[in-house]
């Protein structure tokens, strides 16, 4: 039979288990998430630069605006 000490002591290491197995999964979802940001910062970037393209097109490109654009072939 355990002493209260004892059960006391393993406890304490099942709440240090316990806390270490969190620490870990925090620390890997806030990699995770920095990955995402920086993901989200390039995906930014490109649609800047292809809005940026897309302004610089000469208006005789074939491109029209969404109210312009003929119906599909199905109406």
């Amino acid at each position: 039979m355990m002493t209260s000490e004892q059960e006391l002591q393993l406890h304490i290491v099942e709440l240090e288990s316990k806390l270490a197995f969190q620490e870990d999964t925090v620390n890997s979802l806030s990699n995770e998430l920095l990955e995402h940001h920086k993901k989200i910062d390039r995906l930014q970037q490109q649609v800047m630069l292809l809005a940026e393209k897309l302004r610089n097109l000469p208006d005789d490109q074939g491109i029209l605006r969404p109210e312009e654009e003929p119906l599909p072939p199905h109406y």
